[in-house]
């Protein structure tokens, strides 16, 4: 797993969904019946188990997207790390909560373990694994919209960074070549290589008078000629192995 979403709105509704799962699985199961518990009782004892894993979930939603946030990765260890997090708290608090007056349960925390825990966990596992995958999509689709600005107000072109091709020294000009519905187009602004260069770290220079967006090389013409989309370019010593690369 690459992509993890923080979105502590989502994680929220999450944990909600756990917490009713919870209160349904301990109100209609009945996974332990100590004396004569009756549906009222029942109700406080549900809602109680629900409310734990709505906070188990919502302090593991806080530790995953602070972990998230230093790393800048997630992977299988780290998800591991979420479902071993929740599952202790959840095991410490709801024992807790099953030794309370509220239950006055006699089990031990190994009977509590093996007669309760592990049902839930062999329930609970596939459904939380379900809704954090499925929360993915929700991930707002990041967008790659570039700004191209100039010197002057008027000098400013906005287009996704997959539709810059190139972009080429004109005196004190820099010309823009750019894809509209696949129709290769120009603009000149008024600025310079470098700047554009510092300002956008994707374009490779293969020419003190040309920068390319890697994403449309095709191929070599000759030893000193590139195809990019729609166009050919030449091609600097100085400048050639980084294109080799590509």
């Amino acid at each position: 797993m690459k992509l993890l979403n923080t979105s502590i709105k989502y994680n929220f509704i999450i944990g909600a969904l756990i917490g009713t799962w919870c209160f349904l699985f301990a109100f209609f199961s009945k996974p332990f019946a100590h004396g004569t518990m009756d549906i009222e009782k029942w109700i406080y004892v549900s809602a109680g188990y629900s409310i734990i894993a709505f906070i188990c979930y919502l302090i593991i939603s806080y530790y995953q997207k602070y972990l998230y946030e230093k790393l800048a990765r997630w992977n299988t260890y780290l998800e591991i790390s979420v479902y071993v997090l929740f599952y202790s708290l959840f095991i410490v608090i709801t024992y807790a909560y099953y030794k309370s007056s509220i239950i006055g349960g006699f089990y031990s925390l190994s009977k509590y373990f093996l007669e309760i825990i592990i049902n839930v966990i062999l329930i609970l596992s596939p459904l939380l694994f379900f809704v954090r995958r499925h929360v993915l999509k929700l991930i707002p689709v990041k967008q790659d919209d570039i700004i191209i600005t100039g010197d002057n107000k008027l000098d400013l072109l906005k287009i996704k960074q997959s539709e810059l091709v190139c972009v080429s020294n004109s005196q004190n000009y820099v010309e823009i070549y750019y894809l509209d519905n696949t129709e290769l187009k120009s603009k000149l602004i008024r600025s310079s290589l470098k700047r554009i260069q510092s300002s956008f770290e994707f374009l490779i220079q293969v020419h003190r008078s040309h920068l390319i967006n890697p994403e449309h090389f095709k191929s070599w013409k000759d030893s000193s000629i590139i195809s990019l989309t729609q166009m050919e370019l030449p091609v600097s010593k100085s400048y050639k192995k980084r294109l080799l690369s590509l």
